[in-house]
């Protein structure tokens, strides 16, 4: 059985920074992180060299005292073969249904428009209660009528481009961002899979800097509640007035935080939707 080594660490808030910078130095190929109800975050390192780990988790221990690591060993995976799997559809608000490129041609959703999605890591499937909440709140602006054909889109964090896509289906065009390398290339890989011209649907590596100076009809930032906190006066600055403003990627317990935030930058206090522990804001005009 061929195995493969994890490295999990789960860090207080206050943790945070330290650890994502020793990783940054550390871990070249890149970490998992998920926030959890708590407030903590679980970081988890994946490597088929066990020393590499185990060198790596006693630089943790020696540098963050308080966080707590643990050493496992899995068994290797296909992992594209086990979405091919396991991959099922997700109907998202009225108007959406997310496919992989092997369902492209199933019958069965029909008056829905399709995203076909190649599952590549965790760039974005549908299957994250965000990445729906996002496509469900892309519905109802559409059904609404404040989402037209012609506006101008800002997907701030488009991993797989799954709400840029989506958005272009509908005739809108517009930008995607990421600071993840291998996201844009799964967003490429994807607007191709969809037929979405790239003068429609623009994507490249960068964070909300990037388009500094321009505004657009909606932003989306599916991204964590820390960034957007961070980001909020580019972001806000990056609305059209009289635009739309969703963002997501956090968790209920943060939403509140991330409200004051940009309540902070004059918007008024927006529509909060939730999905399990998941919560969505919604800014459906921005002045």
């Amino acid at each position: 059985m061929k195995t493969i080594h994890r490295l999990e660490c789960i860090a207080a808030e206050s943790e945070y920074d330290c650890i994502t910078g020793l990783l940054a130095l550390e871990v070249p190929f890149g970490w998992e992180e998920q926030s959890l109800p708590t407030g903590e975050t679980r970081f988890r390192i994946h490597c088929e060299q066990k020393d590499f780990l185990e060198r790596l988790q006693q630089i943790l221990k020696q540098s963050v005292q308080a966080t707590a690591t643990e050493l496992s060993e899995l068994e290797k995976t296909d992992w594209l073969a086990a979405w091919r799997q396991f991959f099922t559809p997700v109907c998202c608000g009225d108007r959406f249904v997310v496919l992989p490129p092997w369902l492209a041609d199933t019958p069965d959703f029909p008056g829905r428009t399709a995203i076909l999605i190649e599952p590549k890591s965790a760039f974005g499937t549908g299957h994250h209660a965000t990445t729906a909440l996002c496509l469900r709140v892309v519905s109802d602006l559409l059904e609404a009528g404040r989402l037209q054909k012609g506006q101008h889109f800002l997907d701030l964090g488009t991993g797989s481009g799954v709400l840029g896509i989506g958005c272009c289906k509908f005739g809108l065009t517009g930008e995607g961002l990421d600071i993840d390398p291998l996201a844009v290339d799964n967003a490429l890989e994807n607007r191709a899979l969809n037929g979405i011209a790239p003068e429609a649907f623009s994507v490249a590596e960068g964070s909300i800097g990037a388009v500094a100076g321009k505004t657009f009809d909606l932003v989306l930032a599916n991204i964590l509640a820390r960034p957007l906190t961070e980001m909020a006066a580019d972001i806000v600055r990056a609305c059209r007035p009289g635009g739309c403003l969703v963002l997501s990627g956090l968790l209920e317990i943060q939403a509140e935080g991330v409200t004051a935030a940009y309540m902070a930058q004059g918007l008024p206090k927006p529509l909060c939707i939730v999905d399990g522990e998941w919560a969505a804001l919604v800014w459906d005009t921005v002045n």
